[in-house]
């Protein structure tokens, strides 16, 4: 009898996160985009983000409005904010924080400068004081194709003179 409550239990909860997170991250889960994200914060010493639901829909929100064009043009929302773009549809979130992350090569931490264009992508993702994030991934429309990625970070990072570590 304890058995078949158990297993029963374990069914609700499976039904019940499927049709929560389902509804809201359809191709994605919160670990998706956290993991990466709080694997290299952990590499360089500051703390986990957390998933924020309200910032993850801000990100859907938004993301629906560039799904049209799939223009990297940032919302100038109140949060801090990385987009990424690829040609096929069927790429990860983990691919798109991999992208973000790829700008750490071109950081100088001593300096706090970029060595390469930009660096701000890698640097919001590690930002100390940032908390939160919210991310989602939505399939383009019209000839450019493939997806966009959004995530938002709270409170943001990437202010003029301040280190992210």
């Amino acid at each position: 009898m304890t058995y078949c409550i158990k297993n029963y239990l374990k069914l609700v909860t499976f039904i019940l996160m499927s049709v929560i997170f389902g509804a809201a991250y359809p191709d994605s889960s919160p670990s998706q985009w956290l993991t990466p994200h709080n694997n290299a914060r952990k590499a360089v010493g500051v703390p986990a983000l957390t998933w924020d639901a309200k910032l993850a829909k801000f990100a859907k929100s938004y993301a629906e409005k560039r799904k049209k064009d799939c223009s990297l043009v940032h919302s100038t929302g109140p949060y801090g904010e990385n987009m990424f773009w690829r040609s096929s549809k069927t790429s990860t979130p983990s691919q798109a924080v991999a992208g973000w992350l790829s700008e750490k090569r071109g950081y100088n931490a001593g300096s706090n400068t970029c060595r390469i264009a930009d660096c701000g992508h890698y640097t919001q993702i590690v930002w100390r004081s940032t908390t939160k994030v919210g991310c989602a991934k939505v399939e383009c429309e019209g000839g450019r194709g493939g997806a966009i990625f959004v995530c938002e970070y709270d409170p943001p990072g990437n202010f003029y003179g301040e280190k992210p570590y």
